[in-house]
């Protein structure tokens, strides 16, 4: 039974989480063509005319070679202007805007070879997190603050919110976040090329979920830490609060239960044992009033990481998943994080 602290913390909750008057309900799509456009492996976009199946075969070929589903050709164009790094994604779409990574880059005075890569929640616009880049500054280590796909510079004109990389377009969703995973990656490599070894990365909800899937293919990366965790893509969309919206564009069409098999591909679950034998200090960050990230998965999480016997520290917010954005929460949450990468990258 919810008491007086956590109505509160509720009713706060919603009152944020309503702020946003341009949601909408995007119809239900297989996106089976998303998939084919990937070549991974070359199959037509209707296996016997059934998306469906497409779509089913698509994700069991993925789980049986992530390796393969999550490598990508060097990026050559990387351009630094000023703070501003720009390169051409690994991954193309159909959108020319969406097509182009753009990342802010905070150099560290003595730095020590100390950088995080930094990726905000779902639907942050350009300043998302630059504070928190400015903060890991002060505490020594530099920044690369990259922008996920679909976000900020890189939304189509033709969308008020980053819904394409979260929407109710199975296959869309599957693409995009491949195409962010991708993206972050070429950003270690950038990093490396400056000489960076002692690399961390930090994201935030969808952030978060990128991060995860990015160090379980990437042991270049030495520290992970994992604001907001949920086992699987589909159990927050399904029952989150701000994605209230995305649930009811699928109208049926699909289980839960279903859309936890299908996008598998993106979800941290299914890649966690990748992680074993790895020197990864890993720092995983929980809210107890949590309404899109619910306390029941983030627990999964925490529970598997013992599990597996993975090396990581556990951090409780008392707050919701909107209300860590504000004041003390905020401060509380960004000083734990700068503080454990001080310490451990």
């Amino acid at each position: 039974m919810m008491g007086l602290y956590g109505r509160w913390m509720d009713g706060w909750e919603r009152k944020l989480a309503t702020r946003d008057t341009n949601r909408v309900v995007r119809p239900f799509d297989w996106g089976a063509d998303w998939l084919s456009s990937l070549e991974f492996p070359a199959f037509p976009a209707h296996t016997n005319g059934n998306s469906k199946d497409c779509v089913a075969r698509f994700v069991s070929d993925v789980l049986a070679d992530s390796d393969r589903y999550y490598s990508y050709a060097p990026v050559q164009d990387y351009r630094l202007d000023g703070n501003r790094l720009t390169f051409t994604s690994p991954v193309q779409s159909r959108y020319t805007e969406n097509n182009t990574v753009h990342a802010q880059w905070f150099p560290a005075e003595n730095d020590q070879g100390r950088v995080l890569i930094v990726l905000p929640q779902w639907n942050s616009g350009t300043d998302g997190h630059v504070g928190l880049a400015k903060l890991l500054n002060r505490f020594g280590i530099s920044a690369l603050r990259m922008t996920m796909a679909y976000h900020a510079e890189r939304k189509p004109a033709e969308t008020a919110r980053a819904d394409y990389h979260v929407s109710s377009n199975v296959g869309r969703t599957i693409h995009a976040g491949r195409q962010s995973v991708l993206d972050t990656r070429a950003c270690v490599d950038w990093l490396e090329a400056k000489g960076y070894q002692r690399i961390g990365i930090l994201g935030t909800s969808l952030g978060s979920c990128v991060a995860f899937i990015t160090t379980a293919h990437d042991p270049r990366i030495k520290t992970g830490i994992f604001n907001h965790v949920s086992m699987h893509f589909a159990d927050v969309v399904w029952t989150g609060l701000s994605t209230q919206n995305v649930a009811q564009g699928f109208n049926g069409n699909v289980t839960q239960e279903e859309l936890r098999r299908y996008w598998s591909v993106i979800s941290p679950a299914s890649y966690l044992e990748r992680l074993q034998g790895r020197d990864l200090k890993s720092l995983l960050i929980w809210a107890s009033h949590d309404s899109t990230f619910l306390p029941e998965y983030s627990r999964q999480v925490l529970v598997r990481f013992k599990e597996l016997n993975l090396p990581h520290e556990v951090f409780n917010l008392p707050c919701g998943h909107y209300t860590t954005g504000q004041f003390p929460f905020n401060l509380i949450d960004g000083l734990t994080m700068c503080r454990f990468a001080a310490r451990t990258l």
